[in-house]
Parts: C-alpha cells; sequence; structure tokens
C-alpha cells in the first residue's frame, strides 16, 4: 500500500483505501485488528468467524476466535483516529449550503447556530466568526487553535489536528485516553485508572510510547531487511524463470532441428533402399522376362513338331505314315536332344534388415539432461557481467550451429554405422570427458542440454525419455525439397514475455488486434478493456491512445501518424490523442473484422464479407476485390488479413479453411488448404520482410512458415517455445514477432534469417 523504507504521509492514508474494510469495500466501522495486523469491521469479522476460528481474507493466516467473541480483537485506535478525521470534514450541521456554528445554539438558545467560518481542532467544533472571536479570549480555551474552516476541510491542517486529537475511550464516552496500565497492557483513562487498575503501575501514553519505540523500531528494522531480502529473492526467481523459458525455448528449437535433421537421414536411406529395391526388381524382371521368351519358343516348337506327329499317326494311311516316318523321327530326336532348362533359376529375393536401435523400446535417440544451475558471478572491475558472457557464449553457439550447417550439416546413419566423422569422440561443451574411441553410442549432438544420440543407450541419471507425452501434436509436414538440409529457414530466438494486464482493467485482458506502433513498440487491442494500449517491445507500459466512448477495438492497424481499427460493424480512423478523423459502416453479415495497413502506410485494407475494402486517409474507398475474382463470391470469409512488404494480401479463409494469397487486384498467387493446419481453422497472419508468412494455429499451439506463395514449409513456433492457445501476432520491423497468448501474456521472439 505504501512504498517500503519510507514514512506514509497523514494525506496517503486518507486518500488511499487504507480506510476502506477488504471484506465490505466500504468504510471501516467499528475496526477491529487481527493478529496478523489486518483490519476488518467488526460485524464483518464475526460473519466470518467459524468454529473459533477466522481465515485472514488477505494473507489466508487462520486466527483463533477469542472466548468473548470478535469484539476482543485488538480495536485499531489508529484507524479510528484518521475515521474521525474523515467524519470531521464531512460532518456539520448545513444551512443555506454551509456549516453552522455548534456554540450558537448553547449561547444564544437559538435551535440554530450561525454560518460557521472557523473551527477549533482542539474541541472538534464548528465555529461562526463571533464565536471563534470569543474562543480565544476565555480562560479554559485561549490556548485552543482555532483555524480558518476553508483551509480546515481542504486538509491543510490535518497533521496539526491528529496531533490535537485525543483517542476516546471506548467504556467512558467524552474521556481521553491518557495512561498505558504496564501489568495489563491496557489503555486507561481517569476514570478507568481509578476502578480496577489503581494499584497498577501506569504510565503517561507519551512516557509509554518513549520507552516501547525504540523496540518496535528494531524490529521494524530487521522486517525491512527480511523485505529486502525477499525482494532479491524474488527478482532472482523472476530471472531464473525467464531464464529457463529462454534455455527451453532454445532447446526446443535444437530438437526441433535435431528431429529434422535424423527424419532427413531416415528419409535419405528410405529413398536410397528403395532405389535398390527398384534397381533390383527391375533387373530381376528383364533377366526372367528374356529367359520366358526364349521358353515360350521352345515350347512352341516342340508342340507343333508333336501335334504334326499325332495327326500322321491317326490319320494317315500305311504307306503316307512310312513315306514320313524318316523325318519325323528325325525332328523328334532332334527335340529330344536339344538341351532343356532343368528349373526356374534362383531368385534372389530382398529381405529387410532394419538396425536393432529401431525395434529397442529402450533405445532414445532424444533425451533431456537436467543440470543444475551454477550461481552467476559477481561483476568485475572491468565491468564485464554474466548477461554479457551469456549473450556471447550464445552467439558462440549460433555461429558454430551456423558453421556446421554450411560445411555439410546433418551426419547421416547408413546401416547402424557411423559416419568417419563421428568416430572421433567428442567433447561435450559444459563439463565432462571425452567418450572413447569405438563408441557407437557416443552422441551425435550435445548443446544446451539436448542430445541427440546413436545407437541403444539407457542412461537412468535424470533423463527425461523424448518418448514421452508431447505437448503440440503431430509435426508439420516435412520441408519442400528445396529447403531439405538448406538450413534456409527463420528460426526463432526468445526475446521477452510480460503481461499486458494493467491496475486500472476491470476484466481479464482479450487481445483481439496487434499492430507495431513507432520504433520498437506495439499497439495491443484489448476488447475485453475497451482499450489499445502502447508497450515497448521490452515489456514498458506506454500509456493508451484514447478511443470513442463505448468502442471495443478488435482488429487495429497503424497508418502514419494515426491508427485504424474495427469496432462492431466500424471502422474508425483516430489520432494519437483520439480524436476521430472518419468511421465508415460496415456490413453487419460478419462478427469481426480484420484491419491491415498497406506497405505504403496511406491506406487500409478491412475485410467485409468475404472481399477486402481499401480505404485511403481521407476515409473515401479506393478499391474493392474478392480474391478469386466475382466467381468466388460469397465463398470466402478473411477472418484475419496481413499485407506483405511486396504489397501482397495474405487472410485465412475460414470457408476455405486455407491460407490464400493474391495480390492488389485479387489475384490468387497462391493457396494452401493442406494436412498442415492439422484439421485446424487457419489464425492469425505475420508477414517478415522476406516475405515468410507466419500462420497461427491456435489449437495445436504452432505457429508454422508459409513461403511467399502459400506452400507450407515447417513449424516456426510450438508449445515447447511456450506457446499455450497462441491468439495474434504481428510483426515488428520486419524481425521480431510478437505473439499474444489467450490469457492476456505477450511473447516477444526475434527472427533470426539464415544469412544473419
Amino acid at each position: 500500500m505504501f512504498s517500503q523504507g519510507s514514512s506514509p504521509s497523514l494525506l496517503e492514508a486518507l486518500s488511499s483505501d487504507f480506510l476502506a474494510c477488504k471484506i465490505c469495500l466500504e468504510q471501516l466501522h467499528t475496526p477491529k485488528t487481527l493478529p496478523c495486523l489486518h483490519t476488518y469491521c467488526q460485524d464483518c469479522l464475526a460473519q466470518l468467524a467459524e468454529s473459533g476460528h477466522i481465515r485472514c481474507p488477505e494473507c489466508r493466516e487462520t486466527v483463533p476466535v477469542p472466548p468473548a467473541g470478535v469484539a476482543a480483537f485488538k480495536t485499531n485506535f489508529f484507524v479510528n483516529g484518521l475515521l474521525d478525521l474523515v467524519k470531521a470534514r464531512a460532518c456539520g450541521d448545513l444551512r443555506a449550503g454551509k456549516p453552522a456554528c455548534a456554540l450558537c445554539p448553547l449561547v444564544g438558545g437559538t435551535s440554530a447556530g450561525g454560518p460557521a467560518t472557523a473551527r477549533c481542532l482542539d474541541c472538534a467544533d464548528d465555529l461562526c466568526q463571533a464565536c471563534a472571536d470569543g474562543h480565544r479570549c476565555t480562560r479554559q480555551t485561549h490556548s485552543h487553535r482555532v483555524v480558518d474552516l476553508v483551509g480546515y476541510r481542504a486538509g491543510w491542517y490535518d497533521e496539526e489536528a491528529r496531533e490535537r486529537q485525543a483517542a476516546q475511550c471506548p467504556q467512558h464516552p467524552g474521556e481521553a485516553l491518557r495512561f498505558l496500565c504496564q501489568p495489563c497492557s491496557q489503555l486507561l483513562c481517569r476514570e478507568c485508572r481509578l476502578d480496577p487498575h489503581l494499584d497498577h503501575p501506569c504510565l503517561p501514553l507519551a512516557e509509554a510510547v518513549r520507552a516501547r519505540r525504540p523496540g518496535l523500531e528494531e524490529l521494524l528494522a530487521g522486517v525491512d531487511s527480511n523485505l529486502v531480502e525477499l525482494e532479491a529473492t524474488r527478482v532472482a526467481e523472476k530471472e531464473a524463470l525467464a531464464r529457463l523459458r529462454e534455455q527451453a525455448a532454445r532447446v526446443g528449437t535444437q530438437v526441433e532441428e535435431a528431429a529434422e535433421g535424423v527424419l532427413r537421414a531416415l528419409l535419405a536411406q528410405k529413398q536410397e533402399v528403395l532405389g535398390q529395391l527398384r534397381a533390383h526388381v527391375e533387373a530381376a524382371e528383364e533377366a526372367a522376362r528374356e529367359r520366358l521368351a526364349k521358353l515360350e519358343g521352345r515350347e512352341q516348337v516342340a508342340r507343333v513338331a508333336a501335334a504334326f506327329a499325332r495327326r500322321v499317326l491317326s490319320l494317315g494311311r500305311e504307306a503316307e505314315i512310312l513315306s514320313l516316318e524318316g523325318a519325323i523321327a528325325q525332328r523328334l530326336r532332334q527335340l529330344q536332344s536339344s538341351p532343356w532348362t532343368p528349373g526356374p533359376v534362383p531368385c534372389l529375393l530382398p529381405q529387410l534388415e532394419l538396425h536393432p536401435g529401431l525395434l529397442d523400446k529402450n533405445c532414445h535417440l532424444l533425451q533431456l539432461s537436467f543440470e543444475e544451475e551454477q550461481p552467476q558471478k559477481e561483476k568485475g572491475r572491468g565491468g564485464g557481467g554474466g548477461a554479457q558472457g551469456e549473450e556471447e557464449s550464445q552467439r558462440q553457439r549460433e555461429e558454430g550451429a551456423k558453421a556446421e550447417r554450411q560445411s555439410g550439416g546433418q551426419s547421416q546413419v547408413k546401416d547402424g554405422a557411423p559416419t568417419p566423422k563421428e568416430d572421433k569422440a567428442k567433447t561435450p561443451r559444459e563439463g565432462g570427458s571425452q567418450a572413447p574411441k569405438g563408441d557407437s553410442t557416443q552422441p551425435a549432438q550435445e548443446d544446451g542440454g539436448v542430445q541427440v544420440e546413436r545407437g541403444c543407450r539407457s542412461n537412468k541419471k535424470r533423463k527425461f525419455k523424448g518418448r514421452g507425452k508431447s505437448m503440440s501434436r503431430e509435426p508439420s509436414p516435412a520441408l519442400g525439397p528445396n529447403l531439405e538440409g538448406s538450413g534456409l529457414l527463420p528460426r526463432p530466438i526468445f526475446s521477452c514475455s510480460f503481461p499486458t494486464r494493467m491496475p486500472g482493467d476491470k476484466r481479464s485482458p482479450r487481445i483481439t488486434g496487434l499492430c507495431p506502433f513507432g520504433p520498437r513498440e506495439i499497439l495491443v487491442a484489448d476488447e475485453q478493456n475497451r482499450a489499445l494500449k502502447r508497450f515497448s517491445l521490452n515489456g514498458d507500459y506506454k500509456g493508451t491512445v484514447p478511443v470513442p466512448e463505448g468502442c471495443s477495438p478488435c482488429s487495429v492497424a497503424a497508418l502514419q501518424s494515426t491508427v485504424a481499427f474495427s469496432a462492431g460493424a466500424r471502422l474508425y480512423l483516430i489520432s494519437p490523442d483520439g480524436e476521430v478523423q472518419w468511421r465508415r459502416a460496415l456490413s453487419l453479415s460478419q462478427a469481426s473484422h480484420a484491419v491491415a495497413a498497406l506497405p505504403s502506410g496511406d491506406r487500409v485494407a478491412v475485410s467485409v464479407a468475404g472481399h477486402v475494402e481499401v480505404y485511403n486517409m481521407e476515409g473515401s474507398l479506393a478499391t474493392r476485390f474478392i480474391p478469386g475474382g466475382k466467381a468466388n463470391r460469397g465463398q470466402r470469409a478473411l477472418v484475419f488479413l496481413t499485407t506483405s512488404p511486396q504489397g501482397n494480401f495474405v487472410g485465412s479463409d475460414w470457408q476455405q479453411n486455407s491460407v490464400v494469397v493474391c495480390d492488389g487486384l485479387g489475384q490468387v498467387l497462391g493457396e494452401y488448404r493442406g494436412p498442415g493446419l492439422h484439421g485446424c481453422q487457419p489464425g492469425s497472419l505475420s508477414v517478415d520482410k522476406k516475405g515468410y508468412i507466419f500462420l497461427t494455429l491456435r489449437e495445436v499451439n504452432k505457429v508454422v512458415i508459409l513461403d511467399p506463395k502459400g506452400s507450407l514449409l515447417g513449424d516456426f513456433l510450438t508449445a515447447y517455445h511456450g506457446l499455450e492457445k497462441p491468439r495474434v501476432t504481428t510483426m515488428v520491423d520486419g524481425r521480431y514477432l510478437v505473439v499474444s497468448l489467450s490469457n492476456g501474456t505477450i511473447h516477444v521472439f526475434r527472427v533470426r534469417s539464415p544469412d544473419n
């Protein structure tokens, strides 16, 4: 409530919610303080008391109820004093809109006093000018402090009024608390002092405070020291969580790359084996066809000769048989003596021999190892820091990975044997010793805790098997042949993460639109809180862009020095200070309308009932088209829309369940509706400076990449990168992908191009 290490002012206490009950949310009435130092109304505490205990609504600490009930909890006289001061400001009889004098009815016998112009801080009475002058002239009240009433009600004399205000005894109304009974630790008035505490040693309040203040200040200093340690621990915990997320994103990328490399190697072996199989079958078929032709020819000759001999023997006369007997016998002896094939030639049947690791359930090509994080060293005198060293190490790892891809990239495994490059043992980057030579189970890659292993090895020390439950669904189809193994796809590098809920928000954020807004800034459309919020890419809150009253921004785009957004069935163009430049009515047949700025920055496109309308800065309709032409009228429903630096339009078509790319005239340049969508409706779209399309698939927690023509290339972000129900995205400066989640959190990733 108040800042640590500084004494809160009386104005802060009176203007904050310090005097409000956290249960009924009203001003405290009969405030009672629990042992945990949280204060509530006595009646509110009575409602919470169950079976002799109360659970504090704020710190959740369980407190036993005294036998006498909640009334026996300590009365918060400090809050009572502040409440008396607040009530004194607002109370007073009013006549003609002004407070009345409290002494006039007592002196003059009138039912109402004259208008009050002053206040006595000691008597806590409002006085007219005459009574105020007389108040200073009596023996009993000449030392009282009489001040101007207007200044008092403005709060100018709150501190002085607090000093002169005495706490009242709850047992004897009108009596001020003056003593502290030391054995009973109870505050007493003069009446209480004369009754049961007469024989007890008592101290005046000022003397008792002087005696007890050092002990309380010492305890407070100890708690302040603990608070410093707690804050440092909390900051360290958040930093550790951020490092964990960053490392998890890196390892997730490594897993994706390693798996893609293994799959590429396996697919290459598949093509090689299938090619060998086809070549063997074709050669065998050719040889068999030649042998069959020869056999069929010989069979035909023998059949003809045998048929002729049978016909002569069965139908011929004796003279005819004898005349042909010599020729027939010679031919039959010739056929009998010709070499015959004893049987079919042995055929070499192909058999598939699988590497034993593919059938071993305990063989895992991907494994995770978990190492305890080493404490960061303090910065040296030269100004070098741990963060700088971490960035340098990360840069070296990225350069090493790039060099490895350029020099030949992924190693392949053939027939279960390592390649020549793998015969040598590799040295891990972080600790450990070299693997022995000839070990076929050595790691093929180890970086940041991920291992890609050859062969089958069972490691039982803190391993997480890659065959466990996956956070995302099936991988997207393999890369196109032009990109296989070439390392030409962008890669994500986690930058930061931050929430978008601000203290003034009444509801949880519902982010429905994102767009770049100035250098390294984004504009967030929070439909639930009816706000356009500005953030830097580091998560710093920059304020809001005011929107017309009652508007709930849906989609948003920035044009030069203005902002365009859709809300309901209207398109608005406003200035950064909220002034409406123009508004246009849109079709009511669509629940939401996607908005996108053209690369020129002087026109805005909006999706309306399956077609795209483009407006200039003056609000005039510049062009209107249907992707694919009028033949597709009524067959499109563009729920998300963006533009590319090349001037093309990219939309998520929920009616065709596809991603469509078209030019400014509506001619379709490409359309994707393949299995890479995993059966999901295509979501938010962003395009980088090279034209790569980043498509959000909310149901499977993925962002996939498509080429500028709309062909799927592969996964860019998955659940391993912290994606949980991604909603909308935007591209900032062509190299920062900003992703918003359904819970209002924003992740920022730097898109690392292959040539960087």
